[in-house]
Parts: structure tokens; sequence; C-alpha cells
């Protein structure tokens, strides 16, 4: 798990994803000899900060969000939040502004504002994340952001033996998205991709419940077109992948921005469930991680 404990220390806020891409595309580069096949990597000024991976003749993209909740610093000692982060007072929150590195507390107001405590006063617009603390026991992980870093360490494991494939790594999701819409334009057009997978992480729930395998969800705030989504249960049934499924009428992926945009791609959430959501101790079991692992290998080959 060094790969995931080093993705979940990462510094990564919505708008801030730049050293997560950066460490993507240099384990890409130290690692990929030992591929089966060598990746495309299609970055630059008009992805902005996303990265997407080419894998042989693609028919199914993937796509894994790079970024994270946290906090950006207002006026004297008052923080906004990124996304929706949950924490308690005393929450350490690190960052690094020009006079140097930051390691403060998160104090919650009664009226539920947000403040930082810290020596000195921290620039205006800097932004904080929780301080990573992460935890491995026999059953389960345990740290911070593994919404969405496990999303990019079980496509990165997956990455390893992938033939044909695109892997989509998106900036803003947890914050609105703004992405996704132009990364779908691009798969689309250029490498005539009609099908998606969304590598993400969602709720252990009354109905969803930790080791009981990856979670393929039929809908949450919005609605995949379930003859695609009925296709996956039957490649997860047919290969015995342990799986649930979920049915939710609120939140929302990368999956949203695909279904609304103008384009006629699929989406599917499929992804392990975690307690403790957008908290500094995200929980998730080793099971469901390989679960997750499992059914991304064979859909991949037979979507």
């Amino acid at each position: 798990m060094d790969l995931l404990k080093s993705l979940c220390e990462l510094f990564g806020p919505s708008g801030n994803e730049i050293e997560v891409r950066n460490f993507i595309i240099d384990y890409i580069s130290r690692n990929k000899s030992g591929w089966e096949t060598t990746p495309e990597m299609i970055y630059g000024d008009a992805f902005q900060d996303c990265l997407i991976l080419k894998f042989g003749k693609p028919r199914t993209a993937i796509f894994a969000h790079m970024d994270s909740h946290g906090f950006t610093v207002r006026y004297e000692d008052q923080l906004v939040p990124i996304g929706s982060p949950e924490a308690d007072t005393a929450c350490k929150l690190v960052g690094e502004d020009r006079l140097g590195m930051i390691e403060c507390e998160l104090i919650k107001e009664k009226d539920r504002k947000l403040r930082y405590k810290f020596g000195r006063p921290i620039l205006v617009g800097t932004d904080l994340v929780f301080k990573c603390n992460f935890r491995e026991t026999g059953e389960y992980i345990q740290s911070c952001y593994l919404d969405n870093r496990l999303g990019i360490y079980v496509v990165l494991k997956l990455a390893e033996s992938l033939k044909n494939g695109v892997i989509v790594f998106s900036c803003w999701e947890e914050h609105g998205g703004g992405s996704v819409p132009y990364l779908t334009e691009f798969i689309y057009n250029q490498l005539n991709i009609r099908q998606t997978l969304i590598a993400d992480i969602t709720w252990i729930t009354d109905g969803i419940k930790p080791g009981k395998g990856v979670v393929i969800s039929i809908r949450d705030s919005n609605i995949p077109r379930r003859s695609y989504v009925d296709r996956i249960i039957s490649i997860a049934e047919k290969n015995g992948i342990v799986y649930q499924l979920e049915v939710e009428g609120s939140g929302s992926s990368d999956g949203r921005e695909i279904q609304t945009s103008s384009y006629p791609v699929d989406w599917c959430f499929v992804g392990a469930a975690e307690e403790l959501v957008h908290t500094p101790d995200e929980i998730v079991s080793k099971r469901d991680i390989q679960s997750m692992i499992d059914i991304y290998e064979v859909l991949m080959r037979e979507l």
C-alpha cells in the first residue's frame, strides 16, 4: 500500500491539482517499462491540469478525479471550505505560503464558521488540506482523501496490465466540476469513446456494507442509462465478482457532467464504499479495494 499512502499524502485540493498530476506522470515514466502496454500520455495547456492515458485501441474510458476537498484562507483567520470537508476543532491542516510551511489547527465555531489557529497570519488565498495520518490493519485502510486517491490507486494498478482503454484524470470534482465537459468532448471526437466508468469512492449506507464488495451504482442524484448499467452487472456476474448495488437520491460524480454534456456517452459509477466520508479518517475495507481492482480488470476487457 506504499503507492496509496503516497497518493493520500499529496496536496491537491480542487483547483490546485498540479502536484497530483505531476506525481502520476512521474510514476508512469518510472514504471511503464514493466507494463504490458505503454500508454500515450496526453496533457498540456489544452487540458489545463488534467491528464489522459491512451492504451492500444480503446473502447472504454475510466474517469478518476485527482482533487480533494480542503480550505482556502480568507481574511484574518477565516477559512472557506473547498467542497464539503467534515472535521472537528483541533483537526490538523497543512499547506504552504511564500512565508513557509504551515501546520495549523482548525477551529469550528458554534455558528459553524471556520477559522485556523497558527503562530502567524497565513497569506490570503492559501489552500489548506487535512494532515495525512495513513493507517493500515489486516482488514482496513484509513486516511484522509481515500476519496479519490483510492480511485487513482486502482487505475494505476489496472494500468500495469491494461491492453486497450483510456484513463482520464480529471479536476474540480469535489467543488462542482468543470473539466469533464472538455475531456468528454476530446475522448468522443478524437478517440471515438462512447462508454465510460467512474472510478470513485461512495458511501457506506443502510444498504451498502463494508467488506461486501465493490459498488455498482444504479443511480445517485443522476440516472445513467439502465441498459448500460445492466451490461456492467452482467459482466460482474459472469466473472464471479463480489459486488453490491447502490440506489441513492443524492450525491454525484464526474458522471453528472458526462450525462449533461452534449455527447452520447454512457457512464456508470463503479467504486468501493467508505465510512467517515470527507473527514480526515475515511476508512475502506481491503476486500472492497481488491473487488474494485478485479471488476475494472474484467470490465476493461469485456465492455
